[in-house]
């Protein structure tokens, strides 16, 4: 039987020990061999997106990243950030996921992140499996239903999606970087070893989200705004 009051990815390593803490779970290897075996029978220019988002899923599940996010909160923002803003948009162009619009998947979204940086909750997942996973992916979920809802929608919608995604990833990370205390208990003695406060490491993982987080949904507004230009620009010669 799974224990499954603990962290999913271990105690927290100390900082000589976590590039050596893979994570070998076998049902996490076996669902991840058959979303391989799905993406194979995708459509060729489907596929590599497929294999694409899978690879980042084991970066984000298999490597030592998993180890050291019950270290350290600013690595767990590097694993949000990887889910939401790397594997959930490779997901999307892969296989697009549900029929909701950008405003509903948004508001999903956020609430979604928001809902597991509470810290109680967020703290309740570190310690349980099942909450665990219940976080991941629900998070990768909503990721994965909002590029999708982004990805199909005219271009005008799509770019306010990305503009409110790149807001409130930022609001977050703000919040984080300017409290004036640690907030996760989960973090309070793990951060020891690597030479930083836990309010120092909180303070580091709110400057991640503030700002590589809100990188990709930039990138992407700004991508979309300048198909938009060019359409305008084609339309007008």
């Amino acid at each position: 039987m799974i224990e499954v009051s603990r962290s999913y990815c271990g105690p927290a390593p100390a900082a000589d020990a976590w590039w050596g803490a893979w994570n070998g779970d076998p049902a996490l290897i076996a669902v991840l061999a058959m979303g391989v075996a799905a993406a194979l029978r995708l459509t060729p220019d489907r596929r590599r997106y497929g294999l694409a988002a899978l690879g980042v899923l084991a970066v984000a599940f298999v490597s030592p990243l998993c180890a050291l996010t019950t270290a350290l909160f600013t690595a767990r923002s590097v694993h949000h950030i990887v889910l939401l803003a790397v594997a959930a948009p490779l997901l999307a162009l892969a296989r697009p996921a549900g029929r909701g619009g950008v405003p509903v998947t948004l508001t999903a979204m956020t609430a979604m992140l928001w809902l597991w940086h509470v810290p109680a909750i967020y703290d309740r997942a570190l310690s349980n499996i099942a909450f665990y996973w219940i976080m991941q992916l629900g998070l990768l979920g909503a990721g994965w239903s909002f590029w999708s809802a982004t990805l199909r929608a005219p271009i005008p919608v799509a770019f306010a999606g990305l503009v409110g995604a790149t807001a409130q990833m930022g609001l977050l990370g703000a919040l984080l970087t300017f409290a004036p205390r640690p907030l996760y208990a989960a973090h309070l003695a793990s951060t020891i070893s690597y030479g930083i406060g836990p309010l120092r490491d909180q303070q580091l993982a709110g400057l991640v989200m503030w700002l590589p987080g809100m990188l990709p949904f930039a990138l992407a507004a700004g991508w979309i705004s300048a198909r938009r230009w060019g359409a305008l620009v084609r339309v007008a010669a």
